[in-house]
């Protein structure tokens, strides 16, 4: 059942709230210049160069100016301003004209996206559908992440047609693990890191999930701390793990709390499926705080979480698929979590068995939209 609902990010790819400031990262490349000018003018080879700049953009260097000439190749005062950052260790960039988002990865710049209603084109965000796995390892601060257990699971999907959605799992849905055998489909992570908890997700939804984000407690919380807490709407009371209570309504909850409020379950009617209903509102409220921020504030969020978070994703991968979420219709996003009854495991353990319903939402999901 297709629901509406905010239209979302992941707190781990986009999460990043206002103010995010945590090393906004340069423009420089590794020839000259060195540094990244305030502002670089692509000319035009025409005799009327000199009187009307090509193209012009404000914080950019002279690569990252030429690349995104080559978009406006014939068009002359173009005027745009970019913002730049890195990503797992390559650096990013959304340049911004009007309504036009080119998006670009260097340090030779090129153009792997974006979107431009001036020139008539089409947007080009990495095909559709596509599927992004966010988890949460049970890593504690200052421990590896290797050998933990997918503590959040949550798959964000797009549509390219303006819909999209998040799916939580259960993490005691009983699946396959690499290598071979089955298991609760957390210990996925323990077995085969991401690359195995990919694995695992896709043969138990069918989706065709193209990478993974993950992080460990102490890295969750400092990426909400360093964007300045994360600004929800909490549905009711919540008394957390300790005796803390999360009360109703707004609230901008830290690092701590929020990531006490994704964890727990005790207090929860229904236990580790409330839990999962939990992390999707997080996630909820990440994608408002960024979508208020606009589309200049990724190049930033996505530094603070390659900071804080692993990943299997390219920077092509990751800003396409975050970008895609500035084009998504708040109407035609929807969320749901994957569950069912409980059974026993061969050897004893209580597990999820996943019902007809959660079934029948993994053929839904399969256009990136719920």
């Amino acid at each position: 059942m297709r629901t509406s609902a905010l239209a979302m990010t992941a707190v781990l790819l986009a999460g990043a709230a206002a103010g995010c400031s945590d090393d906004p990262g340069d423009a420089s490349t590794t020839t000259p210049p060195p540094t990244a000018a305030p502002s670089t003018t692509a000319a035009s080879s025409s005799p009327t160069a000199k009187a009307r700049p090509a193209v012009t953009v404000e914080g950019a260097d002279a690569r990252l100016t030429a690349a995104v000439a080559k978009v406006y190749r014939g068009r002359k005062g173009v005027r745009a301003k970019a913002t730049v950052g890195r990503w797992e260790g390559e650096k990013v960039a959304v340049v911004t004209s009007g309504q036009d988002v080119t998006l670009a990865v260097g340090p030779r710049w090129r153009v792997v996206g974006g979107w431009w209603p001036s020139l008539d084109r089409k947007a080009d965000l990495g095909g559709t559908p596509r599927f992004v796995l966010v988890v949460g390892s049970d890593a504690r601060p200052g421990k590896t992440l290797r050998g933990t257990r997918g503590d959040t699971l949550q798959v964000l999907g797009v549509d390219g047609k303006g819909g999209g959605g998040v799916m939580g799992l259960a993490r005691d849905i009983w699946a396959p693990m690499p290598g071979g055998g089955h298991a609760k489909i957390n210990a996925a992570f323990a077995y085969g890191g991401g690359e195995g908890q990919v694995g695992a997700v896709r043969k138990v939804t069918g989706l065709p999930v193209e990478g993974y984000v993950v992080t460990g407690f102490g890295g969750f919380e400092k990426i909400v701390d360093r964007s300045g807490g994360l600004p929800m709407r909490i549905a009711r009371t919540v008394i957390l793990q300790g005796g803390t209570k999360v009360l109703a309504g707004k609230r901008r909850l830290d690092g701590e709390h929020a990531l006490a409020y994704a964890r727990e379950r005790k207090s929860l009617p229904d236990g580790d499926f409330g839990r999962s209903r939990h992390q999707g509102e997080l996630l909820f409220a990440a994608a408002a705080t960024a979508r208020l921020e606009g589309i200049g504030s990724v190049p930033r969020t996505m530094t603070t979480v390659s900071k804080y978070a692993d990943s299997d994703l390219t920077a092509k991968e990751a800003l396409t698929f975050v970008a895609s979420f500035y084009r998504i219709d708040p109407r035609k996003v929807g969320h749901t979590v994957a569950k069912g009854g409980f059974g026993t495991s061969p050897d004893g353990q209580s597990i999820v068995v996943l019902d007809a319903a959660s079934r029948q939402a993994f053929r839904d999901f399969r256009d990136g939209r719920l």
